[in-house]
């Protein structure tokens, strides 16, 4: 009688704990999702001085506050994309290419786009 309600114990225990770690998971989903609601994404095209998309070419991103870059080599359609991005911060991008170099382009914290899309045209130095 006394295993079949240790048993019965572990049972229930193992159940609150099975419980306990769902509730934690729904919790970090919840939260992880609303951050990913917060934050911003930027995307666009790297474009020649004839208006074609350019391959390979290199977009960085410099956060105003942190300094910090990121990269990203646009792919095949001359398209780039960076995603996490703090809506409260200010960033720089620019893209290089072969020699050339596009302006540097604001994404201003007062801009309240999530999905700004910023194209990019390169012109020779």
């Amino acid at each position: 009688m006394i295993s079949n309600r240790l048993r019965a114990g572990a049972v229930l225990a193992a159940a609150v704990a099975l419980l306990w770690s769902c509730a934690g998971v729904a919790l970090a989903q919840g939260k992880k999702k609303e951050a990913e609601e917060k934050n911003r994404t930027l995307s666009g095209v790297v474009l020649d001085p004839n208006d074609a998309a350019v391959a390979g070419a290199i977009v960085q991103l410099k956060n105003s506050k942190t300094l910090q870059v990121r990269s990203f080599i646009t792919k095949e359609d001359g398209s780039y994309f960076f995603s996490g991005l703090d809506p409260d911060t200010d960033y720089i991008v620019k893209a290089d290419h072969q020699g050339m170099s596009s302006p540097q382009r604001t994404i201003s914290s007062f801009d309240s786009r999530k999905r700004p899309v910023v194209n990019l045209k390169l012109e020779k130095k």
